[in-house]
Parts: C-alpha cells; sequence; structure tokens
C-alpha cells in the first residue's frame, strides 16, 4: 500500500509560513527601530515606545555631546531619545561651548549644529604695508583698500581677493589695480559696481570739482579711465542694477512671505543664501503663521511672533519662523556671516557672533580694532578686521581671524 505524503507537505507548508512571517516581522522591528522606537519595561510591563533621533554635528568636529549634563557621545553622529525637551552642551578644548535646547519629538530629526569659537583665535596678516577704508564687494568675494603711506607707485587702490589660492601667504593675493603716478588715489573714496567687477573712485581733496575714475579690479589701470563728465550717468545705472536685484530677490519670495515684509518689515539685509530676513518691525502685532501645519524637524528655539515697532528679528523664509535679537547688538558694525546661520556685530569694542536665533552669543575677538571694518570670510572660516594691534604709531593692517 502507497504511503502518503501529506503531512510531510503540510510540516513544509507550516515551516514556510513561519518563516515568511519571521522574516516581515523582522522587517517591520527594523523599520520601527530606524524610525527610533525602543522596548522598555516600564510599570512592570514591556512597552514599546517610539524615540526622536538627534543629530549632533560641530565644526570642528570631534567635540563632545552632553545632554541634560551626561556625556552622550561625540559629533558627528545620532542619538535615538525619548520625546521631550533638552539641554545639548557641545564642548571641545580651545573653543567656546555651544548650549542650546532642543524639542524632541518621537520619528524626527532633530539638528544640534554648533560652530565652535576658538578661545585664542589665530590672527594672520593680510597686508603689510598699510590699509585705508576697506570696503568689501557685493559678491562677499573681495575688499578694496586704499595704501597711503608708502612712496607714489606703492600708495595707491588694491583689492584682496578672499577666494583666489594663496601659495605662500595671504599677501600675496593682493592686487594693486592703480597707483599715484597719474592722481592721489590714495585720498580717493571708492565703491563698488552692482557686479563686484568694477571700483568707483573719486578724488575731491585740492579740487574744486573732484575727479572721478571708473576702475576695473581685475587688471592695472594704466591709464585710469576717467569718468567725470558721465558720472551722473553711470551711478543711474548702477542704482537701477541695485533696485533690480533687489525686486528680483523680494518677487522670488512666497505670496504669504511678500505680504509680511510689506506689513511688517523694514528689510536691513537678507542672508548670503537669501533664506532669511534680518529686519526691524515697522509696527506692533502679530505676525501671521504663513506655513500650516507648521513644520516639523526644524529649528526648536522659541520663536517671537508678537511684534514690538522697532524691534530687531530674524525672520527664516523656508521654516516660517521668527526670532527677535537684542537691539544692542546693531548700534555698530554688523552684518550677516557668509554661513547664513550667524550674524556678527560689534558692541562695546568686543567682535561677536550669534546664532540668527539669537542665541550663543560669543566674543570672537576683543583686542583692539577699527570698528567699522568687520568683513566675513567666503567660506566662513576666518573673519576680517582693521588693526594696528594696539600700536597707534603704525598704520593700520588688514588682518584674519581664524575660526578653525
Amino acid at each position: 500500500m502507497k504511503k502518503s505524503n501529506l503531512p510531510k507537505a503540510n510540516k513544509q507548508l507550516v515551516f514556510s509560513i513561519i518563516v515568511f512571517m519571521g522574516l516581515v516581522l523582522a522587517t517591520v522591528l527594523v523599520v520601527l527601530y530606524g524610525k527610533g522606537y525602543r522596548f522598555g519595561l516600564g510599570s512592570g510591563k514591556i512597552e514599546f515606545n517610539g524615540t526622536g533621533l538627534l543629530v549632533a554635528k560641530s565644526i570642528p568636529d570631534g567635540a563632545q555631546v552632553f545632554v541634560d549634563g551626561k556625556l552622550k557621545t561625540a559629533t558627528d553622529n545620532t542619538i535615538n531619545i525619548a520625546p521631550g525637551e533638552y539641554e545639548v552642551k557641545i564642548t571641545k578644548e580651545g573653543y567656546f561651548e555651544w548650549i542650546k535646547k532642543v524639542k524632541i519629538q518621537a520619528e524626527v530629526v532633530t539638528k544640534a549644529e554648533a560652530l565652535l569659537i576658538p578661545t585664542a583665535p589665530k590672527l594672520e596678516s593680510i597686508t603689510d604695508i598699510g590699509a585705508k577704508s576697506p570696503v568689501i564687494d557685493p559678491t562677499l568675494t573681495k575688499i578694496a583698500f586704499i595704501v597711503s603711506s608708502q612712496s607714489a607707485t606703492r600708495n595707491g587702490i588694491y583689492v584682496f581677493d578672499m577666494k583666489s589660492n594663496q601659495l605662500l601667504t595671504l599677501q600675496s593675493s593682493s592686487t594693486q589695480i592703480v597707483d599715484d603716478s597719474v592722481d592721489t588715489f590714495s585720498e580717493a573714496q571708492i565703491s563698488w559696481s552692482p557686479d563686484g567687477k568694477d571700483l568707483m573712485a573719486t578724488i575731491s581733496a585740492g579740487r574744486i570739482t573732484p575727479t572721478t575714475y571708473l576702475l576695473d579690479t581685475d587688471r592695472a589701470n594704466n591709464p585710469p579711465n576717467d569718468i567725470t563728465e558721465t558720472i551722473s550717468n553711470i551711478t543711474t545705472t548702477w542704482a537701477k542694477i541695485k533696485a533690480g536685484k533687489e525686486k528680483a530677490v523680494f518677487d522670488s519670495l512666497p505670496r504669504g512671505v511678500k505680504a509680511i515684509v510689506r506689513s511688517h518689515f523694514n528689510v536691513i539685509s537678507y542672508s548670503p543664501d537669501q533664506n532669511k530676513i534680518l529686519y526691524k518691525a515697522s509696527r506692533s502685532g502679530n505676525l501671521p503663521i504663513i506655513i500650516n501645519p507648521r513644520l516639523i524637524g526644524v529649528n526648536t528655539t522659541a520663536e517671537n511672533r508678537i511684534l514690538e515697532a522697532g524691534a530687531y528679528y530674524a525672520y527664516d523664509i523656508k521654516e516660517d519662523r521668527n526670532y527677535k535679537i537684542n537691539s544692542d547688538n546693531f548700534k555698530d558694525a554688523f552684518s550677516w556671516f557668509t554661513d547664513s546661520k550667524h550674524l556678527i556685530y560689534v558692541k562695546n569694542n568686543e567682535l561677536h557672533m550669534i546664532e540668527y536665533d539669537g542665541l550663543n552669543d560669543t566674543v570672537v575677538f576683543a583686542g583692539p580694532f577699527i570698528q567699522n571694518y568687520v568683513f566675513p570670510w567666503p567660506d566662513a572660516t576666518r573673519i576680517v578686521i582693521l588693526t594696528n594691534l594696539g600700536n597707534t604709531n603704525i598704520t593700520p593692517n588688514l588682518y584674519t581671524i581664524s575660526l578653525k
């Protein structure tokens, strides 16, 4: 009599189903684990709770990350953490500490990104023959300055290109574009064209009618181009170009943002990436919410949407978040830093850097410098200042403050 194969087939089917279900369960667990869910014991029962992800980064990296005072990891790394509010502190020897309160949500990635400032920053000279009245170009990559303490052939107008490859020293990147052999350019007032390619130099000393030249910043201007007779046409053209660029930035804003800019903002400046606006409130009132429902995974610093007329704020266009900044920070020189995440400003003869949400205000440099001349470096690794290092007997020079 032939033996039946049915029991064996049933066993194989059951085994296959078990394997399949195991694979499905494992896949589900892996997905849930990736979303931050963890098993735990609470109140004597097995619990399956969602966690959030905290991504901690720093420049420079390799810093310690503390959460509520406990060392958790080093940057750059990711931490699974239960939902709630935490104080995150990032520290590295030789740098000021960075502290911020963050809100962690289940299945949401929250970032803690720290630009750490050296406690004793390195200074490096850009010029050694003196520098006067430096002006940064609209592209934030070149600085024009005047030399007036040398001979006629060395005096004149120079341009320092911050994006050039410095083979030896920073000093090798300054180029003289005109000297005093034709006119006293060492006494000129200079301004940049809207595209950052030309300089307008006006010389007024010792003459009834000022003489104005248009200088190409990429070459030696010999002879320089005298535009005294046509200056009004050129300045009008430049003003139109500048206005057109400002209009283009405004036109690129989302419709809702345009409305609040018109109704609430006296715009001071846009960040270099044009995603944030530094402004002075034109009137008191509530700033309308543009993005609703609110975005997750954004900056969790508490915002200020109740505006006070005359107060200063930074508005994040992409995240629709608004932060109040101390008005005292804007009495002297100030500007966006090139990473679009920080502002630099001068207060009480000290150079500060602060995050755009008003936190982590840090003194970058407390030595002597001329306060109206502070410029960010294109790659956000330095800040340029004008200083005589406290020696009043020498002509000030341009120096960089290293943030590495």
